[in-house]
């Protein structure tokens, strides 16, 4: 795959050539938007600490970090090309047939980075969760949240396979607390200790704020089809006949913004940061995946939500257990969701965790 490379000129962060500025490839997989959106606030704090960023991603991810950041430049990956078959009980033989092409991808993406680092002259990477973006001639970065890799009888080989390529990293940043109480539970949690590993709190590219909250619901749709469109269907056909204001950002990015309505739902294909931040925070209730940046935004707002995990997806149907357990969230299965379970129970607190503050002076000294 050749390297594409392409900038603008309407970011607001005011950027001047430095010939002594370090370059840092970020670097997210394409698996829904959340590993893009969680990579946001490590590009701003990259560029407060006068690095350069140099973007590399595929398809919605990469267009949505064009979005936040039209100035910086981008380089398009291969792409995984993550679905999901229709029927969850499929999910294991998809991803198995899915693994020739997962390694010839890895390889191709090797090999594009290798040429990046020659001609943009980096001094780091930050990889977050993409496989074979790593060199071993500058200090490279993994984020993960995901140490132990939730794959059912079969989670021991799948966890020991990440753990082997998260060895090859400088660093590993589990973007979590260490001590309980945490988000990530096992996931991010092993027994056994490794070197390489950071805990260096939660990421999200929001701040919270005070605001009178004049949405009743809002829906937030992410992740791989079909399994995003079927949801959407099926929320739409069951809050359509509710007297609410309700919003649904359907998460598919676009050129351009568009906005329709049915009945009392007015529907987003898409949010910038700032308008998700804002809608989110006058929101009531979240209906959303229990994907894990979307707990980690949901956590640093502080918000109700209700998590719908996504079918046959692991780590997600772990999380929405695991804060069903803790009584912070309840969750439905998405074949079985109902009108009632579109309610907020009382009996659960939301989310409360405490503030935390990153040190990401101290994480960059590493280039």
């Amino acid at each position: 795959m050749a390297i594409t490379a392409e900038s603008s000129s309407n970011y607001n962060h005011k950027m001047t050539t430095n010939p002594e500025q370090k370059r840092i490839l970020v670097a997210p997989l394409h698996w829904g938007l959340g590993h893009a959106t969680r990579c946001i606030p490590i590009i701003k704090a990259l560029l407060e600490h006068n690095f350069e960023p140099i973007i590399a991603s595929d398809g919605a991810a990469l267009d949505l970090l064009k979005k936040e950041f039209p100035i910086l430049k981008f380089f398009e990956l291969p792409s995984y090309n993550i679905s999901y078959p229709k029927n969850e009980k499929h999910l294991k033989w998809h991803f198995l047939k899915s693994i020739p092409h997962f390694l010839k991808t890895i390889k191709r993406e090797k090999a594009v980075v290798k040429k990046i680092v020659e001609t943009e002259k980096l001094t780091g990477i930050i990889s977050d969760n993409r496989f074979g973006v790593w060199h071993n001639e500058i200090p490279c970065v993994y984020i993960t949240h995901q140490i132990n890799v939730l794959s059912g009888n079969t989670t021991w080989l799948t966890s020991k396979i990440h753990q082997n390529i998260i060895a090859k990293f400088d660093e590993c940043w589990i973007p979590d607390f260490e001590s309980k109480p945490n988000l990530s539970g096992k996931l991010g949690h092993p027994k056994a200790k490794f070197p390489n590993l950071k805990y260096i709190g939660p990421l999200s590219r929001f701040h919270r704020e005070m605001s009178e909250e004049t949405i009743d619901k809002l829906v937030i749709l992410s992740g791989p089809e079909p399994q995003r469109s079927i949801l959407e269907g099926k929320l739409i056909s069951l809050l359509k006949s509710k007297k609410e204001n309700i919003v649904i950002v359907r998460g598919i990015v676009e050129e351009e913004q568009n906005i329709t309505e049915i009945k009392n739902i007015k529907l987003y294909n898409f949010m910038t940061s700032i308008e998700l931040e804002s809608t989110i925070i006058k929101s009531k209730l979240v209906i959303s995946r229990s994907g894990y940046t979307t707990i980690m935004d949901l956590a640093k707002l502080k918000k109700k939500a209700i998590f719908i995990p996504t079918p046959g997806q692991f780590e997600q149907l772990y999380l929405a257990e695991y804060f069903l357990k803790l009584k912070i969230i309840p969750s439905f299965l998405q074949d079985n969701i109902t009108a009632k379970d579109l309610e907020w129970n009382p009996n659960f607190s939301g989310f409360k965790f405490k503030e935390s503050v990153i040190d990401f002076e101290n994480l960059f000294s590493l280039f």
